[in-house]
């Protein structure tokens, strides 16, 4: 995507914190986010030829690496689960065809070593890289490609309610039961190393939509030895299958196990590519940010993400290392229009007008996080300078209120517990203080405090008596339909949104070749929305890692995309 020139805008950073950010160990530098660009690469046609992988090392990997994680995964299989503690671990373990340039966000060979698309946008043919194996020694191969393809293509209904968190439709927008809605047409294997998948329509971002970890490639010999469409099983009060606990994939890393709070990968022996130093990983959890920071500190963990404003200042004092990310992800309070007093666009508008923004972004979220008026980043194109934005006006929305015949109606706010997200890194005081300033222009809001663990995600996502919720998108590629494809392309439980225009110019959007037309439609797409308000963008927060000193850099990623072969340790 070109970049936006529209400025980042961010409010004043606090000088103190500035100053002490400047006393961080030194090679902090060195460490600090990549670079805007790494958000903002606009996808070729694909590489004229293979990429050459980086060599494999000759020693075998040895190194224990302890991550802290801020929950435990909702399930091991990325197709049907979408939550980020899920994907950090499944990016280790499988891999897609397309993979991400750390410094230029662009499509990069990973299990295709080179692409090519037909003239009229609807035909990519893929050339696999050979000698590649699964972890349990099978094949590597263009039927095993369309395997997956298919299998994600026909997911049941049945499935889909088990499992909101699946992600082709939200890409291809339809499954084979309305394929005639689908912009996925087929998959198939000329060769072993030869893969054509085709589409419908034309669809830009395809090849940036393929670096999604749902769409990374599952040995279909586990697959079907798992039952992994059978989510029969649970853990942690989630439902997934036998597969979704023991992912088979062709990645550096191989799963080994899953008790109560710990999750281990080790080093895969036949890997194909560069297998770096570690030989085993521990993802530990603690689902409290201070046990979080006291972890690192204590040498139990060696690294940490989702650094909260509170945390920042201690982990300065003290020495450690903190990468910041790019920001990529949108925070909001979202508003289920189908409860019937939030049909009212006044009773919306009020709820709007009632936050207060800057205080929120000042308390909660680290230094230079930006103010958001829509939900696609400034970074990108499409955004729009000049979306209709209501402010902070607690006054107007009291009158809104009136002229909408508020009475008093009950709102249930749904929130989570225990858990800290990249765009959400304390959901409990964020909840505390919008429901303060709701409360505060005579809403009638009713706490629904709901455990992470327990299907706060589910809960929110799918039709319910959820009037208010807090929660956020984190892009995963570099596209403006990554943003407001998935929550505004379509009605879905979360917002319960009813807007035909919307869907049809978002459906259009996505087939547009890059460049100014493809621009102004969704700078069109971002107006509406914001006009609207099927829900309140908040932030474009900044997020954090803790590093402890054994680590000499860590490949930070503003899309998350963080495989830890490219984690460098001291000896």
């Amino acid at each position: 995507m070109p970049r936006s020139t529209v400025p980042h805008r961010a409010v004043s950073p606090r000088p103190q914190r500035a100053g002490a950010v400047r006393r961080i160990a030194a090679g902090l530098a060195a460490l600090l986010t990549i670079p805007l660009a790494a958000c903002t690469g606009t996808p070729g046609p694909g590489p004229a030829s293979a990429t050459a992988s980086a060599s494999p090392t000759s020693a075998a990997p040895s190194a224990v690496f302890n991550f802290g994680t801020a929950s435990q995964p909702l399930g091991l299989d990325p197709a049907v689960v979408s939550d980020i503690e899920s994907y950090r671990i499944t990016r280790q373990v499988l891999e897609g065809l397309v993979g991400v340039d750390q410094t230029t966000g662009q499509p990069t060979p990973l299990l295709a070593t080179e692409w090519t698309t037909s003239e009229d946008g609807r035909t990519y043919t893929f050339k696999l890289r050979n000698g590649v194996t699964f972890q349990d020694g099978t094949a590597f191969d263009a039927a095993a490609v369309c395997t997956n393809f298919d299998r994600w293509f026909n997911f049941s209904e049945a499935l889909r309610q088990q499992a909101p968190g699946t992600t082709f439709k939200g890409v291809f927008k339809a499954h084979a039961d309305q394929a005639s809605l689908s912009i996925y047409k087929g998959c198939a294997a000329a060769a072993p190393d030869n893969v054509t998948i085709e589409l419908t329509q034309p669809f830009t971002g395809f090849l940036q939509a393929l670096t999604l970890p749902a769409f990374a490639i599952s040995s279909p010999q586990a697959l079907a030895a798992r039952n992994a469409d059978e989510l029969n099983q649970t853990r942690d009060g989630q439902a997934v299958s036998a597969y979704g606990l023991h992912p088979v994939g062709t990645g550096p890393y191989t799963f080994s196990s899953w008790d109560p709070g710990t999750i281990t990968l080790s080093s895969n022996k036949d890997y194909w590519g560069d297998k770096g130093q570690i030989g085993t990983i521990n993802f530990v959890t603690y689902d409290h940010t201070q046990t979080r920071m006291q972890a690192l500190l204590d040498g139990k963990i060696d690294a940490y993400d989702a650094v909260t404003v509170g945390n920042f200042d201690q982990l300065v004092k003290r020495g450690q290392q903190i990468v910041q990310r790019d920001p990529f992800s949108v925070m909001y309070l979202g508003m289920n229009q189908e409860v019937p007093i939030l049909k009212d666009l006044k009773v919306r508008q009020a709820i709007e007008m009632a936050l207060d923004k800057d205080t929120l972004i000042r308390r909660f979220f680290i230094d230079n996080t930006a103010q958001a008026t829509q939900f696609v980043p400034a970074k990108l194109s499409g955004f729009n300078n000049n979306a209709p934005a209501l402010g902070h006006n607690p006054d107007k929305a009291k009158e809104l209120l009136a002229e909408a015949g508020y009475q008093g109606e009950e709102l249930k706010f749904y929130y989570p517990l225990n858990v800290t997200r990249p765009y959400l890194p304390t959901p409990e005081k964020v909840y505390a203080e919008i429901s303060k300033q709701l409360t505060a222009v005579g809403l009638n809001i009713k706490p629904v405090p709901v455990e992470w663990s327990e299907g706060y995600l589910q809960k929110v996502t799918s039709p319910g008596d959820h009037a208010l919720h807090l929660l956020g998108w984190n892009g995963s590629y570099a596209d403006p339909d990554n943003f407001v494809g998935p929550l505004f392309g379509e009605n879905t439980g979360e917002f319960g949104y009813q807007d035909p225009q919307v869907f049809s110019k978002i459906a259009r959007a996505r087939g547009l070749p890059d460049g100014k037309e493809r621009t102004e439609e969704y700078q069109t797409i971002n107006a509406q929305i914001a006009a609207t308000v099927p829900a309140v963008p908040i932030a474009f927060p900044i997020s954090a890692l803790a590093l402890s000193d054994r680590v000499l850099k860590y490949p930070a990623s503003p899309v998350l995309n963080e495989v830890f072969t490219k984690v460098e340790l001291k000896p």
